[in-house]
């Protein structure tokens, strides 16, 4: 690809704060900012952010700390001074990752610059929705809004055709193209020495199966699933050990769980791990994937586990088995944990089977971040070529006006703020110039009237006038530097 691009990159989470969507920036803007031009990253601010790391620009907007609510800052769109900042970057296209504040945000961006915006769809909001608002009426209003959001964009993409028919059932009804994300992890294993070193302080007998979870504690995950699923095992003499990696605001209720059923010397919990290698290291040391998601659009671990030639226990119907055809390249199971046991005893007896198939899923499943970020790259070709050709609908609706509204007033409150440095500026200027002036004639003044005071402690009106006078001028000088 010859073209270089200028990619305004938004979402609401990103580091020191971990998900999926945030990793899929964060590999956006070091992929576009290595192969295809330039990336900068939009984000709310979080003062426990380290900027510095990253080889791209992050820029931050205010926002409001709301971790322990919603796990996240919720930033405020609408600063005028961030909205100066990204006009003057001159962007070829917007790629919003959210599509609330952060579309706002691009919907701001793109009345006053106009380039197109690109929304991905990433996450199941309905979901979302329903366990932040109670009320059945205000839920469907909140989803009502939300499609609108995305239908303000000029393209929609979605990580899954699964998170496609999400998309379709919250009521948006535009077009929309499957783009997936990603997998940060090279093909194949780490070597022997690491997966112990990360491992070897977890009883993990050779021989005995071991099962993996990778991701957040949080139930709909489907972690009840497996772990009444190893009840069943452990209750039929089956032996075994389950991993679960990642932290989450179900943690604490999952490890009370595990301690009811009686599994926690099969059972082991294991902080987050930011090191990527050492989770593939995990990826490594485990015989099977356990992933009963139903919630997830992509299920990026899936193909990070296929990475590592480890074959994932998947929900039949679910987006994260889109791609699996079971016994070939993954093993398909209903949404239950009678039909989760039975499949884990059959494959514990069939390690030459597990083993085909990881081979397979690493053929099939895998992608690298790489190449779904060269698929995207081209996309914004066409993207960028359609806006500028009209091909894509105007956007008129109530909010398109309330949003061109709030964008003109930012405008207008960046213009007053110039014209208010730029008077300031021109007073300043003026009261030193004065200074200046009268500065050689006082400052001889005053040395004659501490001259004289020395020799009579008493001093002329005059003198005491200039000196007043200078007084004064000091005064205003740094008045008006607090303002500069």
């Amino acid at each position: 690809m010859s073209k270089e691009f200028n990619i305004c990159l938004i979402n609401d989470s990103f580091p020191p704060e971990i998900d999926g969507v945030a990793n899929a920036v964060t590999n956006y803007a070091n992929i576009i900012t290595a192969n295809h031009g330039k990336a900068v990253v939009v984000t709310p601010a979080n003062s426990r952010a380290d900027d510095s790391i990253f080889k791209f620009p992050v820029l931050r907007y205010p926002s409001v700390d709301l971790t322990n609510l919603v796990g996240y800052h919720a930033g405020f769109p609408f600063s005028p001074e961030v909205q100066k900042k990204l006009v003057a970057e001159g962007f070829d296209l917007i790629h919003s990752h959210c599509p609330i504040t952060s579309t706002m945000l691009a919907r701001s961006l793109r009345d006053r610059i106009n380039v197109p915006i690109v929304m991905t769809y990433h996450t199941k909001f309905d979901i979302d929705i329903a366990n932040a608002i109670s009320s059945k009426l205000l839920q469907e209003e909140a989803k009502r809004l939300l499609a609108e959001n995305i239908s303000a964009c000029d393209e929609v993409w979605t990580v899954s055709r699964g998170a496609g028919e999400n998309l379709r059932s919250i009521g948006y009804r535009g077009d929309y193209i499957v783009m997936p994300n990603g997998v940060d992890f090279p093909r194949g294993r780490v070597d022997q020495a690491l997966i112990r070193e990360v491992t070897g302080a977890y009883d993990l007998p050779a021989g005995v199966p071991v099962f993996l979870f990778v991701g957040r504690m949080m139930w709909y995950k489907g972690i009840r699933i497996i772990l009444d699923a190893l009840k069943l095992l452990s209750d039929a003499g089956a032996d075994f050990r389950m991993v679960f990696v990642g932290g989450g605001g179900d943690r604490k209720e999952i490890v009370a769980y595990t301690e009811e059923l009686g599994l926690t010397e099969r059972v082991f919990f294991v902080e987050p791990i930011h090191d990527r290698n050492c989770i593939r290291a995990w990826y490594c040391r485990a015989d099977l994937f356990l992933f009963p998601s139903t919630f997830d659009t992509n299920g990026l671990v899936v193909r990070e586990a296929a990475a590592c030639a480890l074959p994932s226990v998947l929900i039949r119907g679910s987006c994260a088995a889109e791609d699996a055809e079971d016994g070939v390249n993954g093993f398909l199971i209903e949404e239950n944990a009678p039909s989760m046991a039975e499949m884990l005893r059959t494959l514990c007896a069939k390690p030459d089977l597990v083993r085909s198939v990881g081979e397979a899923a690493l053929r099939d499943l895998y992608i690298s971040w790489e190449e779904a970020v060269a698929n995207a790259c081209l996309r914004y070709e066409i993207v960028i070529e359609n806006y500028r050709a009209g091909r894509y609908a105007k956007h008129t609706s109530l909010t398109d006006d309330l949003i061109h509204s709030i964008a003109k007033s930012m405008d207008g409150y960046n213009r007053s703020r110039e014209f208010q440095k730029a008077t300031m500026q021109a007073l300043t200027d003026s009261y030193r110039k004065l200074y200046d002036q009268l500065m050689p004639e006082g400052q001889k003044r005053l040395t004659a009237q501490q001259d004289s005071r020395s020799r009579d402690s008493a001093g002329s009106e005059e003198e005491l006038h200039t000196a007043a006078l200078m007084n004064k001028f000091d005064e205003m000088t740094r008045f008006l530097d607090r303002f500069m």
